[in-house]
């Protein structure tokens, strides 16, 4: 195995400063850490300690416990990233040592590090977008609707096999008006899949609807078709039926849609299909987002491309896509004046916006293909950690790989914290997979069903939330980037295991 370096760094405090000169040499860091012989850290040996005994003409026999200097400034592991980040700005220091509850160092924090954040999944614009909003300017069309609404719309709708698309606001208010189209009214049930970021399920309350939240499955992540099958009895068996069931196609993959449709179709409720996370996914060589009544789309700044906010709602029907374009703009009626016989909403995107979108949508392939990258670097990586469990992609599945995630195998919810201090205190931006619904207080009491009833294959969701990481994961990822969030990780989990 390969030795860490940040155990190259601790030397005993009675190693002579010319031997020391020689290991720091070595190391490349520019510090040392001075620990006595219960492992405990004395100080912090710098390079600049090292000139001063050489031009003082130190004895060679000196020790780095007589060298003049003071208590190091360290850091206990509970330390934030503002905290460390006050500290270096406060007394104009490069290194941190982290020390564990006896005082021996378990981590070091730089400060060119904390400068260099690496985000899980930033924006990646390139040239093709600058053109489209050149035009929109040049044009005069800046306000929502114009023509590159209209080009994204038609572009996206080709690209993902569905014939009819309304451009939105935000994937939210896709949500919301798909709901509104699927005909969902106060009192009725919509079933969705429980491990998803809220925004899939409060466009249900906006509805005045109820949810009852569906397990994972442990082979996709998604929806699990066995919870499915037993919630769509016992809705059947309580003569309550959902409008809708809301699949969401998570991090990047569809869900098993072979199993779960015809399901729904058994008991003829529709499909509303959350692909937000998964453009560019394919399931059985179909686009994700082409199996649902209805589809959505979100292009949220963190996505696989962005518009900086805006979503997508697509349909077969295009009465259906006629009617969303209609409730966006504040359903206003075809009259000379302002006529409304309804109640509308302001989700239209912008031309400016759409401009963005269709330039990103031009290099979907390439941003697919660099996070699969990032996701094979790091399974690559990290082959020889047994516990590491990917998020599984079976045969059939193509997965855009949007965040790369994991379970750690006998992980909990403690260790998972700790893994995430550590790489935040490296600047290292990293999340657990999402909350369940059925766990957040905001669902408190909605109905849930489990993956398995027993014990032991229930709540799969709950597990992988304990257990799951997301990493860094964008297609601008530099090679130094992965390297800094292996190593780090790598780190971690030695000391976590």
């Amino acid at each position: 195995m390969t030795p860490d370096p940040f155990e190259l760094l601790k030397v005993p405090a009675t190693l002579p400063w010319v031997e020391a000169a020689a290991r720091m040499d070595a190391s490349a860091q520019g510090v040392l850490l001075a620990i006595d012989g219960a492992g405990r850290l004395l100080r912090t040996v710098t390079d600049g300690d090292l000139r001063r005994a050489l031009l003082q003409h130190l004895p060679d026999t000196t020790t780095l416990a007589q060298l003049p200097g003071q208590a190091p400034l360290t850091v206990d592991e509970s330390a934030t990233l503002a905290q460390l980040q006050a500290l270096i700005q406060q007394h104009g220091i490069s290194h941190v040592p982290v020390v564990d509850a006896d005082g021996r160092p378990v981590d070091m924090v730089t400060a060119r590090e904390l400068s260099q954040r690496i985000w899980m999944s930033s924006p990646h614009l390139g040239d093709e977008e600058t053109a489209f909003v050149e035009d929109a300017f040049r044009s005069n069309w800046i306000a929502p609707l114009g023509p590159h609404v209209d080009g994204f719309e038609r572009e996206l709708g080709a690209y993902v096999g569905v014939p009819h698309a309304a451009a939105l606001s935000s994937g939210t208010a896709a949500m919301h008006l798909g709901l509104i189209l699927l005909d969902v009214q106060p009192g009725d049930t919509v079933f969705c899949s429980s491990l998803t970021f809220v925004a899939s399920c409060n466009p249900i309350r906006y509805c005045g609807a109820q949810p009852v939240f569906i397990d994972a499955e442990p082979g996709t992540w998604n929806m699990s078709p066995a919870a499915l099958e037993r919630a769509l009895e016992w809705a059947a068996r309580e003569n309550r039926l959902p409008r809708c069931v809301i699949v969401v196609n998570l991090y990047g993959q569809s869900a098993d849609m072979d199993a779960l449709l015809p399901l729904c179709e058994r008991y003829g409720v529709p499909v509303l299909e959350d692909a937000a996370e998964s453009l560019g996914a394919t399931y059985k060589g179909r686009a994700s987002g082409s199996f649902g009544a209805i589809a959505v789309y979100s292009f949220n700044g963190n996505k696989i491309i962005t518009t900086s906010g805006g979503g997508m709602l697509v349909a077969r029907d295009e009465a259906t896509v006629a009617r969303a374009r209609k409730l966006s703009t504040q359903a206003r009626e075809p009259a000379a004046h302002y006529e409304h016989t309804e109640i509308g909403f302001n989700y239209r995107m912008s031309n400016v916006l759409a401009g963005i979108g269709r330039g990103q949508l031009r290099v979907l392939p390439q941003r697919v293909e660099s996070r699969r990258r990032v996701f094979d670097i790091y399974r690559e990586a990290f082959a020889d950690i047994a516990r590491i469990e990917w998020m599984p992609e079976p045969e059939g599945y193509r997965s855009t790989r949007w965040l790369s995630c994991f379970a750690l195998a006998g992980g909990g919810a403690q260790e998972r914290d700790r893994i995430l201090r550590s790489l935040e205190r490296h600047s290292i931006e990293a999340r657990p997979v999402w909350k369940p619904m059925h766990l957040q207080p905001l669902y408190a009491g909605a109905p849930y069903f489990p993956h398995a009833q027993h014990a032991e294959g229930g709540d799969v969701a709950g597990r992988l939330f304990d257990a799951g990481i997301c990493l860094p994961s964008g297609s601008n990822l530099s090679d130094a980037d992965l390297d800094r969030v292996i190593d780090q990780l790598r780190r971690t989990l030695r000391r976590t295991a």
